[in-house]
């Protein structure tokens, strides 16, 4: 069972942790795993742009490094100027892209709940990402002989 609020809420407190002195757009984005775990993240710029790092994909990592990388059934996306939710937020192409590879790794297609002031909307990473690469579009790695 997913509790949507404080999950969203998690979100909305990494939101407050984002480092975004260039935009002033903060985004906060919190991943559920079935086993009850979140792990949080929030955006980091850069000023290289390019270098910036978004907030799921910085929850993502953190995941990853805690040993969290099966299970994903739910993700969190709060943003907004100055860490004030205005539109919806959801994942940028990116971040859709790593998540997709993170739910691949435990064969789930997780709730995305994208959410602004006055709105949420929540659709799964299927739908918001169709026709995904990953994992399962590799060839079967070929051993030397």
């Amino acid at each position: 069972m997913i509790d949507r609020d404080a999950l969203v809420a998690a979100a909305h407190g990494a939101m407050m942790a984002a480092y975004a002195p260039y935009s002033g757009f903060h985004v906060g984005a919190a991943l559920l795993f079935a086993d009850g775990t979140v792990v949080t993240g929030s955006n980091f710029e850069n000023a290289s742009y390019g270098l910036s790092l978004c907030a799921e994909t910085v929850a993502a990592a953190r995941a990853s490094h805690e040993g969290h990388r099966a299970g994903l059934i739910a993700v969190a996306v709060a943003g907004g100027p100055g860490g004030v939710p205005g539109a919806v937020v959801a994942p940028c192409g990116r971040c859709r892209q790593v998540l997709h590879e993170l739910a691949a790794l435990g064969g789930t297609d997780p709730l995305i709940i994208a959410t602004g002031a006055n709105e949420t909307v929540d659709m799964r990473l299927s739908a918001l990402l169709p026709l995904a690469f990953g994992p399962a579009n590799l060839a079967p790695q070929v051993s030397p002989l």
